[in-house]
């Protein structure tokens, strides 16, 4: 289980960004978690993938509570959780190629000897072709960063992805082409997915369930 309980977070303690929300993704569910602009479900994101250390509440992974976060969380809950974020020119290296940010999680877990061999798995199964591994961000599309941004987050094989907006910039095509590569994914494994976006149709078609941000925080007590 992923339980955001009680979450109060944001950027400065005195002044947060949102109190006390609550929400929980079972193993091998999909929800959707829909709201506005600006309203804060991004910084929620960001607490569930260790990514942002909150004011109060408890964010409890696997059964286990997170106590620390970032670089200082265990490295089993680290890599327990892959995560996509909205804007992929500011979430990839610019130095790297493509086939060099896909094998990033394994040059960080020390497992580099891996990364041929995982890269040319996930490179088609997110719909990259192999003369696109050897290019840079800025020689490649939006969409095509996005798909080698996906890969990265199922590198090393995650039980939890957060999908952060991860369609908000891309076409219609692209998009039916990420969602279907996370649900393969899914399938396959058994992982969980909080996916965050303001698109209801969408997050209707793509999840089992669909929780408005309001009702998020309503839930907490």
């Amino acid at each position: 289980m992923l339980e955001l309980d009680s979450v109060t977070a944001g950027y400065d303690r005195r002044a947060p960004v949102f109190h006390g929300a609550s929400l929980t993704v079972a193993p091998g569910e999909s929800v959707g978690l829909l709201g506005p602009s600006g309203c804060g479900k991004s910084t929620l994101a960001r607490v569930a993938a260790l990514l942002h250390r909150p004011d109060a509440g408890r964010l409890v992974l696997d059964g286990t509570e997170v106590r620390a976060w970032r670089h200082r969380a265990p490295r089993a809950q680290r890599t327990a959780v892959g995560v996509v974020f909205q804007q992929p020119r500011t979430a990839a290296d610019p130095r790297l190629t493509l086939a060099e940010l896909i094998a990033e999680p394994l040059r960080a877990t020390g497992r580099r000897a891996e990364a041929a061999d995982r890269g040319a798995v996930l490179a088609p199964a997110v719909g990259l072709t192999p003369d696109l591994l050897g290019r840079r961000p800025h020689e490649v599309s939006d969409g095509q960063l996005q798909r080698a941004c996906l890969a990265r987050a199922l590198t090393l094989r995650p039980r939890w992805l957060i999908c952060d907006e991860m369609t908000a910039m891309l076409d219609a095509s692209t998009t039916a082409a990420l969602v279907a590569a996370v649900e393969t994914y899914r399938t396959e494994t058994g992982a969980g997915l909080l996916a965050v976006g303001h698109d209801r149709v969408l997050l209707n078609r793509w999840c089992d369930r669909t929780v408005d941000w309001k009702d998020c925080l309503a839930a907490a007590p």
